[in-house]
């Protein structure tokens, strides 16, 4: 993850960690970023950007 889309990488994610994309953004290379979260015991916590394409959306 970074702290702004294309920005400074901050932590990682481990693959199938549920997150929620609460907001997008595209940047200069016309790569779209999402912006990502989870919900804590403390409520909703935003987590950072990770590149769209590195998200798997599922409905359920």
């Amino acid at each position: 993850m970074r702290d702004r889309p294309n920005g400074q990488v901050i932590d990682t994610l481990l693959n199938g960690y549920r997150v929620y994309m609460e907001d997008s953004a595209t940047d200069d290379q016309g790569r779209t970023w999402v912006k990502v979260g989870s919900y804590t015991e403390e409520g909703f916590r935003s987590w950072g950007w990770v590149i769209r394409e590195f998200i798997s959306c599922y409905d359920q």
